[in-house]
């Protein structure tokens, strides 16, 4: 009896040593369940105790039944999810894209693309490419208010040579739900399509963007990008779910239309975008906003040039169906004179996922340059036409997009083509 009393004593000793060791044991899981686990070891703990003061009690030949010690189940760790990688902009404006993750450190995620095109442009070529190229995005979570963007692009020129531009670097102070604040170089809010899809082919619903919102080193006649200051909101507003966008910085300079003035403003005057926009609660997936954007140019040996751009938008998003419309229009006034010139323009994409990951499209596309435009000349002219494709996304991280596109143009022969675009995430 007394070497049963004298086995059972130590035994508690070494349950009450082995309480942090067989904590420190379980795999990572919730302060809770290491908590539990700790309350139950103690207890058990003390009914050693409490066994041990009986038997010091009891009749020397008595039978003693020790009960096994109970096997502690702890819950399994929850997973922890995967940052997110359905795209959004920073200014919450977005389509389903590229999200700051809700988890501290430095987040990386690549896109890439393999893109063939063949056309029946004359002295044109059948082509493989990389598309869009190499996007780095990265992001991170530094406190609960402050977060950080960025997004390295490798291009490709016509020439076959590479370069490496950085296109967006921001960062983000988000102290509440109705003021956001963000610094640094950033896609402009001109509508809907310049901040819900960005460089990567992999987020777009086509294989191209519109030729309306092309970057600016691509050719595009928008300001896409800009570097300084924008704040974004909610307004309160109940049902309507509004929200406000306001922005200011260094704009484009008239002398280098394709560059972004990243380090240098070739002028005093800061470019504005004033915008809004409305998610009805109960509407799921809808959106209906507008913007306006106003600069000023001062080309070297011409008359200053005021620039204001208006557009307009309507998306609807629900569940296995997209469609986006948007028109704007883009005025240039020469000061000092009553010469102005406009330049509209649209863009229409419809599509419908019909399972398994197949989701056929349509979209059509116009521009329409002034004949004469000061800054563009007769580098746009009129473009517009009709895309119809298939998306088939065969995981959650790649996708193939084949398409048919006619392109017509004023004063030279219209372009029938086909192009086949093969994009992922990593």
């Amino acid at each position: 009896m007394t070497r049963k009393i004298i086995a059972v004593v130590p035994l508690s000793a070494i349950l009450i040593g082995m309480v942090p060791t067989l904590c420190a044991q379980q795999p990572v899981s919730p302060a809770s369940d290491d908590h539990q686990l700790v309350m139950q070891l103690l207890q058990r703990v003390n009914e050693l105790e409490a066994e041990v003061k009986r038997l010091k009690g009891a009749e020397p030949n008595a039978l003693v039944t020790v009960a096994p010690p109970q096997t502690v189940q702890t819950p399994a760790p929850a997973p922890v999810p995967a940052p997110s990688v359905t795209a959004s902009s920073a200014n919450n404006m977005g389509m389903p894209g590229m999200t700051l993750p809700d988890i501290a450190g430095l987040q990386f995620r690549g896109f890439a693309d393999s893109l063939f095109t063949d056309s029946t442009q004359k002295a044109g070529h059948s082509t493989f490419s990389e598309g869009a190229g190499f996007d780095f995005f990265m992001t991170s979570r530094m406190s609960d208010q402050f977060s950080a963007l960025a997004e390295m692009l490798i291009e490709y020129s016509p020439s076959n040579s590479t370069s490496l531009d950085l296109e967006r670097l921001e960062l983000h102070y988000t102290p509440n739900d109705y003021f956001n604040l963000t610094a640094g170089r950033f896609h402009t809010a001109i509508g809907y399509y310049n901040t819900a899809y960005h460089h990567a082919s992999w987020l777009l619903p086509t294989v191209t963007r519109p030729v309306l919102f092309e970057f600016e080193d691509q050719g595009g006649i928008l300001p896409t990008h800009n570097v300084g200051l924008s704040a974004t909101g909610a307004i309160p507003s109940g049902f309507l779910g509004l929200h406000y966008i306001a922005e200011i910085g260094n704009g484009r300079s008239a002398n280098a239309l394709s560059a972004v003035q990243v380090a240098q403003d070739d002028n005093s005057r800061k470019s504005y975008t004033f915008a809004g926009f409305s998610r009805p609660a109960a509407i799921p997936g809808f959106q209906a906003g507008f913007s306006v954007y106003g600069d000023r140019y001062y080309p070297t040996g011409q008359r200053k040039i005021a620039e204001t751009i208006w557009d307009g938008y309507v998306t609807y998003h629900p569940s296995g169906f997209e469609f986006t419309g948007e028109a704007l229009v883009l005025r240039h006034a020469l000061e000092g004179t009553n010469i102005i010139f406009h330049t509209p323009g649209f863009y229409a994409i419809l599509a419908k996922d019909i399972g398994r990951g197949v989701k056929p499209y349509f979209s059509w596309q116009y521009v329409n340059d002034a004949r004469n435009e000061p800054l563009f000349g007769t580098t746009i002219g009129l473009n517009h036409g009709p895309s119809t494709g298939v998306r088939y996304d065969f995981t959650d991280f790649a996708a193939f997009k084949l398409e048919y596109f006619r392109l017509m143009r004023r004063g030279v022969d219209d372009v029938d083509g086909v192009r086949a675009d093969i994009a992922f995430t990593f």
